[in-house]
């Protein structure tokens, strides 16, 4: 079966941000989504939407034109609630907006904000995004004690879909499969996950391997959540956004960040937030995707496997997929989150 990718022709020759290339926007728009009578009613929670110039708002914003209702998470809610006003400032009257308080680094705040989402959502849930993240910070520890980038990135998404996904189940239909689209990085190419290591206490630590790392994490949660719960009408698949210079690089270096404008063939690869977007809100939304998972995409695409560098060109590298190592990720992270099968 061929590869499916609709946009190809338009990432043959980028140029950079605000090229041709397309947004989450115009992805709805080919789909003839727009204030789409299947869509009004269903439900979509996306982790990670703060104001200034992240993915999150950038896809909640192209999903809101299908008027469905959004719920956006923040671990503080008044900047969650800065981001719903502002995508309620197109003055649309289309489904809910609202913001959920939910901390990713902190089972607790999951468990309150999962809690807070189910009542507000009717323990509806047609589409889960998990787009939040942080990205080679300091060594750090989470509120439970698991490393910043593993515990936020991977355990924290692992513990939300495990609470919500019994409305994931009930919103399944035979037309629409429920989704959850794990957001990686193509930094999965460079690691390995270490399964007697997960939580970075026996090595030296390594902020971007441990992002890495992190990183094949979502890829292998979507494979195994897709191989579980596929019988059971959850699809799940991960995917590359691309080259976005955002909030989320805070922690690197100059030449790791913007210094990379200044390199011609990279930046070009790069794009603006409403292109990053595009593959999160394909991967939501796409029909050609209906009842299919265990996918790697990036370009709003189906991905291809490559060799891991150069770390800014498109496609997965051969760890991505590992049923075994997905099979004990999974039973390392229920132990560690205090979860049973």
């Amino acid at each position: 079966m061929p590869r499916t990718a609709p946009y190809a022709e338009l990432f043959t020759d980028p140029k950079g941000p605000g090229d041709i290339r397309p947004t989450a926007a115009k992805v709805i728009e080919d789909q003839g989504l727009v204030d789409s009578p299947d869509w009004k009613g269903r439900v979509v929670l996306i982790t990670g939407c703060s104001p200034g110039g992240g993915l999150g708002p950038e896809t909640a914003k192209a999903l809101r034109l299908t008027g469905a209702d959004i719920y956006i998470t923040n671990r503080n809610l008044e900047r969650g609630q800065q981001v719903v006003q502002e995508l309620l400032a197109d003055g649309k009257q289309r489904g809910k907006v609202e913001a959920i308080e939910l901390d990713l680094s902190s089972l607790k705040s999951i468990r309150a904000g999962a809690q807070d989402f189910l009542q507000k959502s009717g323990n509806k849930l047609n589409v889960l995004i998990n787009n939040a993240g942080i990205m080679a910070p300091p060594l750090g520890r989470t509120e439970d004690g698991f490393e910043l980038q593993f515990g936020t990135n991977h355990l924290g998404h692992f513990y939300l879909f495990n609470l919500v996904k019994d409305a994931l189940i009930a919103s399944s239909t035979p037309s629409f499969k429920s989704r959850v689209v794990s957001v990686s990085s193509g930094a999965h190419r460079n690691t390995q996950i270490d399964l007697d290591d997960l939580n970075w206490e026996k090595r030296e630590y390594l902020p971007l391997k441990a992002y890495g790392q992190s990183k094949l994490a979502n890829v292998h949660f979507a494979s195994e959540v897709d191989r579980r719960y596929k019988d059971q009408g959850i699809r799940a698949n991960a995917l590359h956004p691309g080259g976005i210079l955002t909030p989320l690089a805070r922690y690197l270096p100059y030449e790791r960040a913007e210094g990379l404008k200044e390199i011609p063939e990279v930046y070009r690869w790069l794009m603006e937030p409403p292109q990053g977007a595009a593959t999160s809100t394909w991967a939501a939304v796409a029909r050609e995707l209906e009842d299919r998972g265990a996918l790697y995409l990036d370009e709003v695409a189906e991905a291809e496997e490559v060799v891991p560098e150069p770390y800014h060109l498109p496609g997965y590298g051969p760890q991505a997929f590992n049923p075994e190592v997905e099979k004990k990720l999974w039973e390392a992270s229920l132990k560690l989150v205090g979860l049973s099968e």
